[in-house]
């Protein structure tokens, strides 16, 4: 593969800014943008909400390994991935093999500001939803931090979360490309 085709995927908490930076991102690389989770409600016919309702958390894991595996194109294409995919047993690796992997990272109290006003995060239907945030936080950030090249989103303006990432890719695409 060469190093202008190796898709990029983007980790990391749910409000970390995976879906905008991953649309930026393209747009600048001349990629598609998919972002898993609209990906999976599109193949499913189903919102994310619903699949957790009607087939569970697990069932919803399965099809972000799958949407991994086969659902998107193996090139030209920037991936904005589900904040849970990243944690499952396997998929980091599956990612890595796959494509350049940056996490996006922010404060607790970044992400609580950014997911207060959403209601499409079936994790945080609960009476505790900051409680949540920061269990899940704490279980996952390890995992994250070890996913890819780590670039912090709630300091820095979007340009340069964007530009960061994209210099990220450059350099690793390369690599990539050289050991695959």
């Amino acid at each position: 593969m060469n190093a202008p085709d190796v898709n990029l995927y983007l980790v990391g908490f749910m409000g970390t800014g995976k879906t905008t930076v991953g649309r930026i991102a393209a747009q600048r690389l001349g990629f598609a943008c998919i972002d898993s989770d609209r990906e999976i409600e599109r193949q499913s016919g189903r919102t994310i909400p619903e699949i957790f309702a009607d087939s569970g958390e697990a069932a919803f894991r399965r099809m972000e390994l799958d949407f991994i595996e086969s659902g998107h194109p193996a090139s030209r294409t920037v991936v904005a991935c589900g904040g849970g995919l990243i944690v499952q047993p396997g998929a980091p690796e599956l990612l890595r093999n796959r494509g350049v992997v940056v996490c996006l990272h922010a404060s607790v109290e970044t992400i609580l500001e950014r997911t207060g006003r959403q209601s499409n995060r079936p994790l945080l239907a609960c009476a505790d939803p900051e409680g949540r945030i920061r269990a899940l936080f704490a279980e996952r950030e390890p995992v994250y931090r070890s996913a890819g090249t780590v670039i912090l989103t709630d300091v820095r303006p979007l340009r340069e979360v964007v530009a960061h990432v994209i210099r990220v890719w450059n350099r690793e695409a390369a690599e990539f490309a050289r050991s695959h």
